[in-house]
């Protein structure tokens, strides 16, 4: 071959090569980043959410890339981990909680968020305008927690009787919202009610401990992504110490009664509209829906071993009674 011809061999090797690359690419995937603020990215919850996808035609790492970041209880971190959803490409954030739901919002006004779940009403927390029409970049579902505690101290009344003190167990900042008129139900129910807080998942046994020198007979647990992550030694403690507990947290590990909303649903929901936003819709077009669905459950193990017959007017109207 002649030096001229090498020459242009060369150069033409050099102009395709990089194309070739190129066209080696894989496609770009939709996108779904996801906030937390305790759980791990390990904990089984995460497993629901993938069949949700699923069910709507989605497979990771075929036609959908799914980023899972948490705080692991560290909320400071919060907004890093939001940024850092927005430096990898998210299309679309789903947060799972109004503490999550903040922080993707302070981090992004163009990136379409879809509120996962939360405990109070979006718009008095200034996250939407509206219902119908959210007019900004997050839209989603929502379930009032906070408006359940009232119900279930009744359920709690209604189940054991003879309770008449009930600690309420608090994990800050969730659930300042519930208290005032939880107050006021435990005075319409007769109920001598005393608020225990703690901060971490260390102090669940410092808590139970004062539960009982306050000479409490049963336990509300507020609801928190900390308690739901600590939901079976929640439940251990609880027979430990014989407290009779009712809360949001689920009652298949443990916990005596749990009454709050359906979480499948929740997810459900929360991979629609992301489906939704992924194929194009506005999150302003897409009205927030509040979950209604509730979930009474109640666990008869841990009734026997507290010593504890559950009234049937109780059993029958449950959605679950584990036995």
């Amino acid at each position: 071959m002649s030096k001229r011809r090498l020459l242009i061999a060369l150069g033409l090797a050099a102009i395709c090569f990089p194309h070739a690359l190129m066209a080696e690419e894989p496609p770009r995937l939709p996108t779904v980043g996801m906030l937390w603020t305790h759980v791990p990215v390990t904990d089984p919850d995460l497993d629901r959410w993938r069949k949700c996808f699923r069910e709507l035609g989605y497979e990771e790492g075929r036609n959908l890339k799914l980023i899972v970041v948490s705080a692991e209880g560290h909320v400071d971190r919060l907004p890093a981990l939001a940024n850092e959803l927005i430096t990898r490409g998210a299309d679309v954030i789903i947060t799972t909680n109004d503490v999550s739901t903040r922080s993707a919002q302070r981090a992004t006004t163009k990136i379409p968020i879809v509120m996962g779940s939360g405990g109070s009403d979006p718009v008095s927390q200034g996250f939407v305008k509206n219902l119908r029409r959210p007019e900004g970049n997050i839209t989603g579902s929502y379930s009032l927690i906070y408006g359940l505690e009232n119900k279930q101290l009744e359920i709690l009344k209604e189940a054991v009787p003879q309770v008449t003190s009930v600690a309420v167990l608090r994990h800050p900042p969730f659930g300042e919202q519930a208290l005032p008129e939880l107050l006021l139900a435990g005075k319409a129910l007769k109920l001598r009610l005393e608020i225990i807080e703690i901060g971490s998942g260390e102090e669940l046994r410092a808590a139970f401990q004062a539960a009982k020198h306050k000479k409490v007979s049963a336990m509300l647990v507020l609801w928190s992504p900390m308690f739901y992550l600590n939901r079976d030694r929640i439940a251990a403690l609880a027979i430990e110490y014989k407290l009779p507990i009712v809360s949001s947290v689920p009652a298949d590990v443990g916990a005596f009664i749990t009454y709050g909303s359906d979480r499948t649903e929740t997810q459900k929901r929360s991979c629609y509209y992301a489906d939704r936003l992924l194929k194009g819709a506005k999150p302003s077009e897409l009205a927030v829906e509040e979950i209604s669905a509730l979930r009474l459950t109640v666990n008869l193990r841990t009734a026997r071993a507290l010593g504890i017959s559950v009234p049937e007017s109780i059993l029958q109207r449950a959605d679950e009674v584990v036995h």
